[in-house]
């Protein structure tokens, strides 16, 4: 603990030097509320999985205590305990917990003892910072035309001053007096929101991308400064900071980040110190993710990545609850797991969360629609499209910031991109079905999984000739967006697969809007200019795919729930519910001589930004004199009476005014990455956004004047939204 020790330190003497800009906070911690009686005796554990040498606690990593406290289930989310301080020195809380192991008929009251007198509230290490000098109005809302647009943007560019933090210097650890799983950072940070009380990696592309809208340029820098911190003491950027990420990284996008930063913002000062450390973060991937990759068609091989986690244990942020020790050792595993498929399971979940994607059966080896069995995951045997298309465009814009400064280091890192492209473009490119996908090592072929990935290879600058050379393939690969703007009511999902895995069907992803949108706008306007191509008047715009695209059929398609619970007509023109005329319902306003690819574009646009806004709405968001609040009433429809609206991290490609769901955790509200897209999203597309049409929610009588309609593509709103509101007000546990 010794590494920790120093960097708690650090963190305490940096802290202490921002402490005039500290601001209050109300924190209120989760309550320990046991599986059963205080009195029962805990629920038989499986043999204790062996010690994780990456990482360095008895407390807050695999042994007795971690496996103890989760099978007590004291905790609906498993990562409320590991990211409690101690209120004491380790070596006492340990020698607590010895007393009470040493009793045969240990209770569920003991463990809740314990837990409350040796630990503290989690998130305590960390306090919110009020913004020096903040301009609540940056130059980028000059971009947006529509009034009511204007106004929402300017009011989510308000919520960076509730989510940045820095470390609370009278309450961190330092390793001695008591211990933390935090990884102590020196400068100020945006975390996601939620659970997600720490700084995490590839959340922060999109938090910078909004950050540099709002001119927020100091705290850009001071997020970059930590990720260089930590890539200089511990050698790569973990998935988040706390120690039990420190087996993992997330999608390598610190050198996209650092060269947004650079170009907004003009500070080439930064890169003295990050390029080197951006050397070293290629250097880490290289040697612990890239393997050599054989062709079964040329015959080439490349070296190319993947996500493969060394773990042989259950994550300790998701120990028990629906996850990986309840995956490997719950009552519907028959035969049971030997240790050998346990251990190989518990790395295949944390490649999972590695991934960012975490879960989804595009990780699976036989993908099926409803099957959302975890044991057939199959991360490691997947070289993804996305992580390398990522890893093609971090060389060639190391490239570009070395400029003429290191003309070998940059021809080097522009020769590793061209053998990336030539990889991507020969395994993962499928000519025929006019898409990018997965490579399975395993089975040596494409997967069949349609997913958002496909359109990482355009937004990274790969786009295959078959693509170049013809305006009608070009649609083709962006024909399934096409497909979900007309036929269903919210935005692009993860895959077409409904398994109830939260990066699947329906759930929509912020960060996947983003790259769609970036993936149209990077293709030539040659191939992009001819108007956007209707299906036939008995067809729908399903139709319009090249056959096999999807991997399912039209009829396999999930059905987008209108009133009452009735689907929509599942094939034929009747499926293209939300089909106007030269646009879609909260696809904004068509003009003449659009291409294909703006018509697009301004579509997801649009319906991006309303499914953020309404579900806002929806949960008490109002503006005064442009949006009223919904009554009590309707308000109730959402259990949301208390609340002033929610951003949420994901939303749902059925409706435009609810958030995804499933998934390991409850839905999370604050949200960075939410956030950043929106800001980015009202900077590019300004022009071209109108305000958002809601749907009416249960209990709402006057929809004029406050953006919401009637539409029948609308479903009623009801007990989802009330379980879901409430789930999310018992996760947000910190108020600023």
């Amino acid at each position: 603990m010794l590494l920790w020790a120093a960097l708690a330190l650090s963190a305490i003497q940096a802290a202490r030097a921002q402490s005039e800009s500290i601001s209050t906070v109300s924190v209120s911690t989760v309550v320990a509320s046991p599986s059963a009686s205080l009195d029962s005796p805990l629920p038989s554990q499986v043999p204790l999985p062996p010690p994780q040498a990456w990482c360095p606690s008895e407390l807050f990593c695999a042994g007795e205590i971690l496996q103890t406290v989760n099978i007590a289930g004291l905790y609906a989310d498993p990562k409320t305990f590991v990211d409690k301080p101690t209120t004491k020195s380790a070596s006492d809380v340990l020698a607590d917990f010895g007393g009470l192991s040493g009793n045969s008929s240990l209770t569920e009251g003991d463990v809740t003892s314990f837990v409350d007198t040796d630990f503290a509230g989690e998130g305590l290490e960390l306090e919110a910072l009020v913004l020096a000098d903040f301009n609540a109005d940056p130059a980028f809302l000059g971009n947006v035309s529509d009034t009511l647009v204007r106004a929402w943007a300017q009011t989510v560019h308000g919520y960076w001053t509730q989510l940045i933090r820095t470390t609370n210097s009278s309450t961190l650890c330092d390793g001695v007096k008591c211990e933390s799983s935090l990884i102590p950072l020196n400068h100020t940070f945006v975390v996601p929101g939620g659970r997600f009380r720490e700084q995490y990696y590839w959340d922060s592309f999109w938090i910078v991308e909004g950050l540099l809208e709002s001119e927020l340029y100091d705290v850009v820098n001071a997020t970059l400064q930590n990720f260089m911190d930590e890539l200089e003491t511990i050698g790569f950027i973990p998935n988040g900071g706390r120690i039990y990420y420190l087996n993992r990284s997330q999608p390598p996008l610190f050198t996209q980040m650092l060269a947004r930063y650079v170009t907004v913002s003009g500070d080439n000062g930064i890169l003295a110190r990050a390029l080197p450390l951006a050397e070293k973060e290629f250097t880490w991937w290289q040697e612990n993710r890239i393997i050599s990759v054989t062709s079964p068609t040329t015959g080439s091989t490349y070296q190319l990545a993947r996500y493969s986690v060394n773990n042989t244990a259950p994550r300790p942020e998701s120990y028990l609850t629906a996850l990986d020790y309840t995956t490997a050792n719950g009552p519907d595993v028959s035969p049971a797991l030997n240790e050998s498929q346990r251990s190989a399971l518990y790395a295949e979940l944390a490649s999972g969360a590695e991934s960012g994607w975490d879960y989804t059966a595009r990780w699976f080896a036989d993908a099926k629609p409803g099957d959302a069995d975890l044991k057939q995951l199959n991360v490691r045997n997947t070289i993804p499209v996305d992580l390398n298309s990522i890893l093609y465009k971090n060389h060639l814009l190391l490239a570009q910031l070395y400029a003429s400064s290191n003309d070998s280091a940059a021809s080097g890192h522009r020769e590793a991109a061209a053998a990336i492209r030539t990889g991507i473009l020969d395994l993962m490119w499928n000519s025929t079905k006019m898409a990018f996908y997965d490579f399975n090592l395993a089975s040596a072929q494409q997967s069949s999984v349609f997913s958002a990935a496909a359109y990482y290879p355009y937004w990274s600058g790969i786009v295959p000739d078959q693509v170049l050379g013809s305006s009608e393939n070009a649609f083709k690969a962006f024909a399934p967006l096409n497909l979900v703007l007309n036929r269903y009511n919210g935005t692009f999902p993860s895959t077409f697969l409904d398994t109830g895995l939260q990066w699947d069907y329906p759930n929509a992803w912020p960060p996947h809007q983003y790259i769609l949108l970036q993936a149209l706008r990077a293709l030539p306007n040659n191939i992009t200019s001819a108007a956007l191509i209707a299906p036939l008047s008995n067809e729908s715009t399903f139709n319009l795919l090249p056959q096999g695209q999807l991997g399912i059929t039209e009829t396999q398609l999930p059905g987008q729930t209108l009133h009452l619970g009735n689907n929509a007509t599942g094939s034929g023109p009747g499926a293209d519910i939300n089909t106007l005329n030269g646009t879609i319902v909260n696809g904004g306003n068509a003009t003449d001589g659009e291409g294909w690819a703006d018509v697009l574009g301004r579509e997801l646009a649009n319906r991006y930004l309303t499914s953020a806004f309404c579900s806002w709405r929806a949960t008490g968001g109002s503006i005064d004199g442009l949006v009223p609040r919904l009554s009590d009433q309707a308000l109730n429809a959402t259990n949301s009476v208390n609340n002033t609206g929610n951003m949420f991290e994901k939303f749902s490609s059925l409706d435009v005014d609810s958030a995804g769901r499933g998934g390991e955790y409850t839905v999370q509200a604050g949200f960075g990455w939410t956030n950043g897209v929106v800001l980015w999203v009202a900077s590019v597309y300004g022009n071209v956004l109108v305000a958002p049409v809601c749907p009416v929610l249960e209990g709402e009588t006057d929809a004029s004047g406050d953006g919401s309609d009637t539409d029948a593509a609308y479903p009623s709103k009801g007990p989802f939204w009330v379980g879901l509101a409430f789930v999310v007000a018992s996760v947000l546990t910190v108020n600023v």
